[in-house]
């Protein structure tokens, strides 16, 4: 099993949690809260 940082913050333009992976260019995720975002990205 892989394991990868991810990132959350908040996004005024998007209105969203966002949830990145640095080492996975394109690989995002977004959600109203950041469990959700976090929950959307797995």
């Amino acid at each position: 099993m892989s394991k990868y940082e991810i990132i959350i913050y908040w996004s005024e333009d998007d209105q969203a949690f966002i949830a990145e992976v640095p080492e996975l260019p394109g690989c995002a995720a977004d959600g109203a809260t950041h469990k959700e975002a976090l929950t959307m990205w797995r």
